[in-house]
């Protein structure tokens, strides 16, 4: 018949039944004593009438075998019509599906068990699947991993999900033999490999850095020791008896609890006091200081942010508020606080040395006697001493020997790392110092060289970059499209349906709810108010709860693998990071990892910038930059930038006009400098070659700390908070984390008292190792991922002490009070830990 004849169409009765979903019916001729054509018969779409042929005249196999027999009996070949028509269009069908390689899964489930094939027709009809691994979904034309040669790619998935990656490549091995595969099922895996992490194996290694931790704790451990002795002596003479004679009572607390100070928030190590009636804890260094007579801690604070208005964050009049007080912030602290303190100074000992429960109003009972209580058991401490100094003996480990040491490894690694300027970083122009590059090695450099470059400049609290350190990865995926997704699953998991994230808006400070997929469009593409100001959102501290590795467990090995000095840095098998040593059923402080996801903006804006605040972490840290995306704004929107620039500028000089007495008397104490000089002498890294950076660090130093702190409550109303604000109260400059310093401030710094931080410019992939006690901000010049994590370097017990001393005396509810670390507990366990693992070693 010619193609452009017509088909006749069958009259109704030999037309097949079956209609699509529009309710046209098929133009094919049903089979004898079907109610469907040929195609449809074989197919098995219709179970109705299949079942109903059954119900009527038995199963289809009698009925095919009395039609054997009838058409026998006729003389015919023994196999009837409709048989014949069925066997020869199923073996055109296993030949059509060997021919497009589709799954023979596709033909009829509920005819299968009707036409049941022979061996042969089985294995001629195991073809191989054209679904993706991606998506699921069959497609046409996919890659087949010759790898594993059982995963397979769509063309549509490999261009939309791993750009990076040609067919080629996906040939050779698959995104799942390369352990990144980002398809929602592999990204819920939670097995996952180690990748290269290096961990030392021999025990001569093994043995070095744990006697290297034992000389570092020992010195904290015999003041720790020291102070528990002293408040043991004082019970002794209280109660008229020998210090032998003294047994103290181990409270009761288990290890899934943190015992904490009632006074002033901190974490109780072992001794402490507590009172049999009401349980009210004190910690040793408020017993000493009761006793000396100037109790800290205890004084609470209040703030309170006004919101003048949206027209006032951009240069516009405030919106009429009711009439308020104004005080200045130290009096208005004095005024909250001035019952409490007068209570606390009435909170003295007894005559007979016994320290009292403080009364009701400071949350005691006014109970006669504070017990002596430990948390560890009697005699434990003392025997720990005994082990540890028996070992330092035997290894010859003295004080003295470590600052030779020092002294030797500094002169030879110094000459070595100046000659190499390819491992140096310029980040200052201090005058008259050396310590203005910063070490930069790459992942190659810290494989060949171990730790003792690392040592060298750490010891020293110098911030250390690490390039490179995603070539230790395996490619996984932190592109906006799986981030959100990921995000999605999440939220889903968490049985929540409203796929909206809580941002921080960087311009007054204030959290918003934006959907999923706008928040990344946003990352990629940015966004702006109605004025074209840009809108710059961030997420911090993502997952709120330490649910990172649960909730990513992906992405949670893939940062692991990039940790570089994984023997201070890995949270779980770092043996120089003091954190690793904590009992597993003891309670502990998330240290992260914790994603930090935020727009960015090159200019410098002034207000609303994509900014982490000065602030100061009494733990180190790593941060390594994940993914980072460009945004380009239009002229237009610059122009219209620069023009509302100049309206804040003048509300500044409005607002900031009269400056608060004694300022003056300050300057006259720093050395002027012109601002010619200043611009030449500050460090910039922006002007410098920078286009391929996305973060601006700046990282003080610690002895630069008092100097910063003058100059923030010097200068403190220039700056602006929450609903851009003048900061009218300061309690601690730092550990308030309300202030980031501009390049105008960084400016003013030098020149009013010579202090100029390490700026430097984060690229994409690599780590910024920070020390504790060293204040540092951050503005992303890009759309940011960055993943952060904390740890304890026994090279920086001190400073973390340090700054556990100062979190305590901040009055309560400030957002850096409460101490969870509990740095003295982890280093005594650190220590013993040490002292056991020493002792299989050796025998």
């Amino acid at each position: 018949m010619d193609k452009t004849e017509s088909v006749p169409v069958p009259p109704d009765e030999l037309r097949c039944h079956r209609r699509d979903g529009k309710g046209l019916r098929c133009h094919g001729w049903r089979l004898h004593e079907k109610p469907l054509c040929q195609s449809h018969f074989l197919n098995g779409t219709s179970s109705v009438e299949l079942e109903m042929q059954v119900n009527q005249g038995g199963n289809l196999a009698c009925q095919e075998k009395s039609d054997h027999e009838e058409i026998n009996n006729n003389g015919e070949t023994g196999t009837s019509n409709v048989e014949a028509e069925m066997q020869v269009n199923v073996e055109e069908k296993f030949e059509c599906k060997e021919n497009n390689d589709v799954e023979i899964e596709s033909i009829g489930r509920r005819t299968r068990s009707k036409l049941r094939r022979t061996d042969e027709q089985y294995k001629q009809a195991k073809v191989k699947s054209n679904r993706c691994h991606q998506c699921h979904q069959i497609s046409k034309r996919v890659v087949e991993c010759q790898k594993c040669q059982g995963k397979r790619y769509c063309v549509t998935c490999i261009s939309k999900w791993y750009p990076k990656m040609s067919e080629n490549d996906m040939e050779d091995a698959c995104p799942f033999c390369r352990e990144n595969c980002n398809c929602t099922a592999c990204l819920r895996r939670t097995r996952t490999g180690t990748g290269n992490i290096y961990m030392p194996t021999n025990e001569k290694e093994k043995s070095q850095h744990l006697m290297y931790l034992v000389h570092l704790l020992y010195p904290f451990f015999k003041k720790f020791y020291r102070e528990q002795m002293t408040e043991k002596e004082v019970e002794a003479k209280n109660r008229g008896l020998e210090l032998s004679e003294i047994k103290i009572q181990q409270a009761m607390c288990k290890n899934d609890e943190r015992l904490y100070c009632n006074n002033c928030k901190t974490s109780i190590a072992d001794y402490h006091r507590s009172c049999p009636k009401c349980s009210y804890d004190l910690c040793l260094s408020c017993c000493q200081e009761i006793r000396n007579g100037y109790l800290q801690g205890g004084h609470k604070m209040s703030t309170k942010h006004v919101n003048r208005g949206k027209d006032y964050l951009h240069g516009g009049e405030p919106v009429l508020l009711p009439l308020v007080k104004k005080k200045p912030s130290n009096d208005q602290t004095r005024l909250i606080s001035r019952k409490r303190k007068r209570l606390i100074a009435e909170w003295k000992v007894n005559e007979n040395g016994d320290i009292p429960c403080p009364l009701e109003k400071l949350g005691g009972c006014g109970y006669e006697r504070l017990e002596l209580k430990c948390l560890f058991s009697n005699r434990w401490l003392s025997k720990l001493k005994k082990k540890v100094k028996k070992l330092m003996k035997i290894h010859k480990l003295t004080d003295e020997l470590q600052s030779s040491k020092n002294s030797s490894l500094g002169s030879t690694l110094g000459g070595e790392i100046d000659s190499c300027n390819k491992k140096l970083r310029k980040a200052a122009s201090r005058e008259g110092s050396v310590a203005n590059f910063l070490y930069c090695p790459s992942v190659d450099d810290i494989q060949q060289q171990g730790l003792e470059h690392f040592k060298y400049h750490w010891v020293r609290g110098e911030p250390i970059i690490v390039t490179n350190s995603l070539e230790l990865t395996s490619g996984l995926s932190w592109e906006p499209m799986v981030m959100s997704r990921i995000f999605c699953v999440i939220l889903h998991a968490k049985g929540s349906s409203n796929k909206v994230l809580k941002a921080i808006d960087c311009l007054d400070g204030c959290k918003v709810e934006i959907n999923i997929h706008q928040f990344f469009k946003g990352y990629l593409e940015g966004r702006a108010h109605l004025n074209s100001w840009p809108q710059i959102l961030k997420l911090k501290d993502w997952p709120p709860s330490n649910h990172f590795e649960k909730s990513l467990p992906r992405h949670s090995a893939e940062f692991l693998r990039a940790l570089p000095y994984v023997e201070y840095t890995h949270p779980y098998l770092g043996i120089l990071n003091i954190a690793t040593n904590l009992p597993s059923d003891m309670l502990k402080l998330d240290l992260g990892p914790k994603s930090y996801i935020a727009y960015g903006f090159r200019e410098e804006l002034g207000r609303g910038d994509s900014v982490s605040k000065l602030h100061c972490d009494i733990t180190d840290a790593v941060n390594i930059l994940m993914h980072t995306a460009d945004v380009t704004p239009s002229s237009e929107q610059l122009t219209k930038i620069e023009n509302l620039k100049k309206m804040h500028d003048a509300q500044n000089q409005k607002e900031f006009l009269e400056l608060e007495h004694g300022r003056q008397q300050i300057y006259e104490e720093c050395p002027s400098k012109s601002e010619e000089k200043l611009r030449l002498e500050l460090y910039d890294p922006l002007s410098m070659d920078a286009s391929d950076g996305s973060a601006l660090w700046d990282i003080f130093r610690r002895e630069d700390v008092p100097k910063l702190d003058k100059y923030l409550r010097l200068h403190h109303k220039e700056f602006r908070d929450v609903y851009c604000s003048p900061v009218d109260q300061v309690v601690h400059p730092i550990h308030d984390q309300t202030f980031y310093l501009t390049m105008h401030h960084k400016r003013k710094l030098k020149e009013e008292f010579g202090v100029e931080p390490w700026s430097f410019v984060q690229k994409l992939g690599e780590a910024v190792l920070i020390p504790a006690g060293c204040p540092h901000q951050v503005r992303n010049l890009k759309s940011c991922i960055k993943v952060a994590l904390d740890f304890v370097s026994p090279e920086n017990i001190e400073e973390c002490i340090r700054l556990t001393e100062e979190f305590r005396t901040l009055p309560r509810k400030h957002k850096s009070k409460k101490d969870k670390l509990e740095v003295k507990k982890m280093c005594i366990y650190a220590l013993n830990h040490a002292v056991k693992e020493l002792k299989k070693l050796n025998g």
